[in-house]
């Protein structure tokens, strides 16, 4: 089954197994509003059909009636912004949490029915993301597979706390328990985000009786090898072959290609996540949480000569170089330049000291910049990003701590051996020429004193 919506073009599929006798899993598309939902219910007695299907469908009635709304973003016009547009998937996904509780609640039989649910609309160039226990959503990109959500499910929790290894899932008697459902209970916690979508961009939506049977490595070469309008079958033939103990449903989404080739959006996009994964400050978080961490940027063009920041000014951002140049510098000495993928002033994200140096643009440059408040405000809400990220930073301040203690050390040494004299435990000293040594603001971690030493007009 092929159709196309907005020049999206998509494959639904769902199969009741091997072993199962009714299918309580669920799936929903909204061609008009870009809309996809997976749902697998559960319950029993065709209780997780119900939930499954009527938690879809109060989804889309939700989100048709915001209709106008997601127009006005789609069109770029309007006052509709994109957390607005969080918000609504957020609510729709509570109000079918709400719905379908109090159907349970009405029928006896229906009574704790619930379901999983993963829904994903595409507005343009842009993708939101409303997820809930332990369906997925993967994204595969210009030949790599991300998985987008991340499973509420007691599995994962006991792999995340190291209380489990994977070579130990199989011998775990609720393995298919999740932590999270839609209706159980009158609310539930939804995670929600929002991505940039590029052209080319493929998307699996699917329940845990498919992904369970397949590695990412696998979904990968799937793509790049199974003809589009054939992969939803063939992962459902796959799932069934390798034991097919639960319901099974697939749909894949596929973005039209840009004509052009490569746009200028894919582009920038490709370079700040490049750019981002690279830095030491996040080395350690995913794809997904590097996904959120992209969307409290933002990009900001400098003129040749413009003034990025002043020495002496309160500083709230951090300041990555995507393209061209800037230097630091103190009065009239340059301490050091730094190029694409460069990184300055990550100091201002926990405390409110001045700048200790003035940052200008030496040509046309584009910087990405990351505010403190909004930098706090995402190390709130995701604890597991807020760990991954404190952790990196500390481990930045060390080895910068490390760096400049062995370059006070030297040019201790190299000074003392020039007959300057030096004041220590006490004695009465005289250091000139000091301030083209020492840069105050932290830089470029490889950064050494030598370079900092070249940049001094005389010998003292």
């Amino acid at each position: 089954m092929t159709e196309e919506a907005a020049g999206l073009r998509f494959w639904p599929a769902t199969d009741v197994g091997r072993v199962r006798d009714h299918n309580e899993d669920s799936f929903l598309v909204d061609k008009k509003l870009g809309l996809f939902v997976v749902c697998d219910g559960m319950g029993g007695h065709a209780a997780g059909e119900v939930a499954s299907s009527l938690a879809a469908r109060t989804v889309r009635e939700a989100l048709a009636a915001e209709r106008d709304a997601l127009d006005e973003f789609e069109q770029g016009h309007g006052g509709t912004t994109r957390k607005d547009v969080l918000r609504l998937m957020e609510a729709s996904v509570q109000q079918a949490c709400s719905t379908v509780h109090n159907e349970g609640v009405k029928d006896e039989g229906k009574r704790g029915m619930g379901t999983t649910l993963d829904a994903l609309l595409i507005l343009g160039s842009r993708g939101f993301i409303a997820h809930v226990g332990d369906a997925r959503i993967y994204l595969y990109r210009q030949g790599s597979v991300h998985q987008l959500t991340e499973d509420h499910s007691l599995i994962n929790e006991l792999l995340k706390r190291g209380r489990l290894t994977r070579e130990q899932i199989d011998k775990v008697q609720y393995k298919n328990a999740v932590t999270r459902a839609v209706g159980v209970y009158e609310s539930v916690e939804v995670d929600v985000f929002d991505f940039d979508v590029l052209p080319g961009d493929r998307f699996l939506l699917c329940s845990d009786g498919l992904h369970g049977y397949l590695e990412e490595a696998e979904i990968r070469r799937l793509f790049e090898e199974v003809p589009e309008e054939n992969l939803t079958p063939h992962l459902i033939d796959l799932a069934n072959e390798r034991g097919g103990k639960d319901n099974i449903t697939a749909i894949v989404v596929r973005v039209p290609d840009d004509e052009s080739g490569v746009d200028k959006l894919s582009r920038e996009v490709n370079l700040k996540l490049d750019i981002l994964h690279k830095m030491p400050l996040f080395r350690f978080v995913t794809f997904q949480e590097l996904v959120r961490i992209l969307n409290i940027t933002s990009v900001r063009p400098f003129k040749k000569d413009q003034s990025v920041v002043e020495e002496g000014d309160e500083g709230d951002e951090l300041f990555v170089v995507l393209t061209g140049k800037v230097k630091i510098h103190s009065g009239g000495t340059t301490i050091t330049e730094l190029g694409p993928g460069q990184h300055f002033g990550e100091m201002a994200l926990v405390d409110k000291a001045p700048r200790s140096a003035t940052v200008t643009a030496t040509e046309d440059s584009k910087l990405l910049a990351i505010k403190r408040r909004d930098f706090f405000d995402m190390i709130r809400k995701d604890h597991d990003v807020a760990v991954k990220l404190l952790w990196s930073f500390l481990g930045v301040l060390a080895q910068r701590l490390r760096n400049t203690s062995r370059e006070l050390g030297q040019a201790r040494e190299a000074l003392a051996a020039e007959d300057l004299t030096v004041e220590l435990l006490g004695e009465s000293t005289k250091v000139e020429d000091l301030a083209g040594l020492v840069a105050i603001e932290m830089t470029d971690p490889e950064m050494s004193m030598d370079d900092l030493a070249d940049t001094k007009d005389e010998e003292p």
